[in-house]
């Protein structure tokens, strides 16, 4: 009878299959310096709004692939099944932000074959990891703990911190959006920033309540049983 533990059948990937981890952490420490560059610019208001809008959205990116990015780590030590597909979704997601940033990036200033450049080997390298962890390509024999268990505590931990950044900063888009709209049908008045305030403070309502669904969401979510596959 063969042993519960037995890897599952498949070719060997040769280790290429930690390729995607390197990048990983390679993204990741990227986003630490992007973030560290230009956390003196945040409440400079005296920025233009192209600029503004760029830098605070970086500083928001960073953060989400950090915080998304340890739970992945996570998942890679604990060689989980789940990793590929979680990865794959990840990978898929920077790649989006990484077009829509450039897009903006030459809507708003001006071309730069450098900076083209770097997103475009960024992209590639971040499809070439997407291939490597493709069904059949080897990596299920690294990544094959089907985890029925419940995760450590410190994967729970880092879910429940991306949910409540993800879900405070849907929630204040949202509250501050609603705010701002309320604010123009009502022909509130904006002497002395009240309207400003007034949809500020219905943003900060959303924030904490997106923060609060976002956590409950995501340890929910990342506790759920799976169930063991069929040996």
């Amino acid at each position: 009878m063969a042993s519960i533990d037995q890897q599952p059948a498949g070719r060997p990937d040769g280790g290429l299959s930690f390729i995607p981890v390197a990048w990983l952490a390679i993204v990741m420490g990227l986003s630490a310096y992007g973030l560290i560059s230009s956390w003196r610019l945040i409440g400079d208001f005296s920025l233009p709004d192209s600029v503004f809008f760029l830098v605070y959205g970086g500083l928001t990116g960073g953060v989400i692939t950090i915080l998304w990015g340890l739970y992945l780590l996570g998942l890679a030590f604990n060689r989980s099944a789940r990793f590929p597909r979680h990865y794959t979704i990840w990978q898929i997601a920077i790649i989006i932000w990484l077009l829509v940033r450039q897009a903006y990036v030459f809507y708003s200033f001006a071309f730069s074959a450098e900076a083209l450049g770097f997103t475009v080997a960024e992209i590639a390298i971040g499809l070439l990891c997407i291939y490597l962890l493709r069904n059949g390509a080897g990596a299920e024999t690294i990544y094959a703990n089907p985890e029925t268990e419940r995760p450590p505590v410190f994967v729970s931990i880092l879910a429940a911190l991306l949910g409540i950044i993800l879900g405070g900063a849907i929630g204040a888009c949202a509250g501050f959006f609603a705010g701002s709209l309320i604010a123009d049908l009502t022909h509130m008045s904006c002497f002395e920033g009240a309207c400003g305030f007034f949809a500020a403070f219905v943003g900060l309502g959303g924030l904490i309540v997106g923060a609060i669904a976002g956590g409950i969401f995501a340890v929910r979510r990342v506790n759920r049983r799976v169930p063991a596959r069929a040996r």
